[in-house]
């Protein structure tokens, strides 16, 4: 069974930064693209960021790009996000996922998952 744990949120001013870090255990992921998610009081969850196994694609949402960064580390399992110049509407619990492309993993967004308990992220304005 897939086991995710994430880290990294906390409280930060608007224009601030925070680097999200989510490691996968369980089996091996480096052929498997990874997806940081987010789910705001009140909104559906979202993908912001997605990446394909090698690091050569990614996908980013409208309201984050030129802002967010995903990366990761196939060695260590784990895939990050790097926030920069925060705004309060990024305020969120955001999640990381995997699934077989960026495409599909994308869109469980809205699929069925098992979500990992998420990290904080508060902007303060």
């Amino acid at each position: 069974q897939v086991q995710v744990v994430e880290s990294g949120g906390g409280l930060v001013q608007s224009g601030g930064s925070l680097r999200l870090s989510c490691t996968f255990s369980g089996r091996t992921f480096s052929s498997w693209a990874m997806g940081w998610f987010r789910q705001a009081p009140g909104k559906e969850r979202e993908c912001v960021a997605a990446i394909n196994w090698s690091g050569g694609r990614t996908y980013y949402a409208d309201s984050v790009k030129g802002r967010f960064t995903i990366s990761r580390d196939n060695p260590k399992n784990t895939v990050y996000l790097q926030m920069n110049s925060l705004k309060p509407e990024d305020t969120a619990v955001y999640y990381c996922a995997t699934d077989s492309s960026v495409e599909t993993t994308v869109q469980l967004a809205t699929g069925v998952y098992h979500w990992g308990q998420g990290t904080q992220v508060t902007v303060s304005s």
